[in-house]
């Protein structure tokens, strides 16, 4: 196989599997509405019922789209020559259109993506068991790390300032601990969409599974966090985020896989249905989500809206403007081309020809 040649696949010569690409427009989905929020910081929380559905969404979307970066790998090197200096050249082009975003937007997760993959690179050829370790290693270092180490070392929490990001000690801790999306535990969640992209996703048995056993996990990991609240357990069991702990990732994993298992559900069972007017976007979420940050929070810092003045439903309608002027364009886009913008650069700057074998 060619390496500027990328199906997502369920198994060699079974189609691509749209659901995947719907997966990941609904990640997107949640990403914006997260970061909108987060870039607009509205001066009111009301209503809740609505404060609640962006509370639900943050960490949520973020792992949903890692756990599919990981089964996306899988997918994208099974049976792809070289595969470890394909994903390398990958790794070090995220990581340097995400150190980029970083001047715009402190919570970019792109170069978080680049170690990921950088990381990934001995797993690519392993074993589920394998995988499985790797995965548990990682949660339980990083359950230890937030017990021992200082969790809040470098944050100014008030601001959501890292001051000494850019100095090789702050960089290397933002990265590895404690930043947005660090390799303890998101690193976790990117093992563990590998271990999914190993099993035959095409198949309505897997499918199912995927939703019932993502559906215990979530549903489990919400209840210890509600049976430890405000205990001493609590930091290692809460559902958000920062900080990251193993319920997080039970809860991040979980919900990820049930979306992954619904839209695959919906793929096989309704192709070529309404729904797949999403799935350009889908296929080009590196672009929209790029795009969300200098062209949507651009807009918005034109027009004043970054004041922290605003309220929740008027981040809700901007984000919502955002995705629908998105999805639209994307749509436009992939009438004439297969791949959008930013992912079709990354194919250019990291694909090697492929090699012409001479016979003598």
């Amino acid at each position: 196989m060619r390496a500027d040649v990328t199906p997502i696949t369920g198994l060699p010569g079974t189609g691509r599997l749209e659901g995947l690409d719907l997966a990941r427009y609904l990640a997107l989905v949640g990403m914006v509405f997260v970061n909108f929020r987060l870039a607009m910081h509205p001066a009111t929380a009301a209503p809740s019922w609505l404060r609640h559905v962006f509370d639900f969404l943050e960490g949520k979307a973020a792992a949903t789209f890692v756990v599919l970066a990981g089964i996306g790998l899988t997918l994208a090197t099974r049976g792809l020559d070289r595969a470890g200096a394909w994903t390398v050249r990958r790794a070090g082009f995220l990581l340097a259109v995400g150190l980029v975003n970083l001047a715009i937007f402190p919570a970019d997760i792109i170069h978080y993506y680049g170690a990921y993959f950088l990381l990934a690179v001995p797993l690519l050829r392993a074993r589920r068991r394998t995988l499985a370790l790797a995965f548990a290693a990682i949660a339980a270092i990083s359950a230890w790390a937030i017990v021992r180490l200082d969790y809040g070392r470098g944050w100014d929490w008030a601001t959501l300032d890292y001051p000494d990001f850019w100095t090789p000690a702050g960089f290397v801790r933002n990265l590895l601990f404690n930043g947005f999306h660090p390799v303890l535990p998101w690193m976790a969640l990117f093992v563990g969409g590998m271990l999914l992209g190993r099993l035959p996703l095409h198949q309505p048995a897997v499918q199912r599974r995927l939703c019932w056993t993502g559906l215990a996990g979530f549903l489990l990991g919400h209840a210890c966090a509600a049976a430890t609240r405000g205990g001493p357990w609590e930091a290692l069991c809460g559902t958000m985020p920062m900080p990251p702990g193993p319920v997080y990732l039970l809860t991040g994993i979980g919900g990820a896989t049930v979306v992954i298992g619904l839209c695959l559900t919906a793929g096989r069972r309704w192709p070529g249905g309404r729904w797949t007017v999403f799935t350009p976007a889908g296929r080009m979420t590196l672009t929209l989500y790029l795009a969300h940050i200098v062209v949507g929070m651009g807009c918005l810092e034109a027009l004043g809206a970054l004041d922290g003045r605003r309220t929740l439903p008027e981040v809700a309608g901007a984000a919502g403007i955002f995705l629908a002027a998105g999805t639209l364009c994307a749509w436009l886009w992939s009438r004439r081309w297969r791949h959008g913008p930013i992912e079709a650069l990354m194919r250019g700057v990291t694909a090697r020809p492929a090699r012409r074998v001479t016979v003598s």
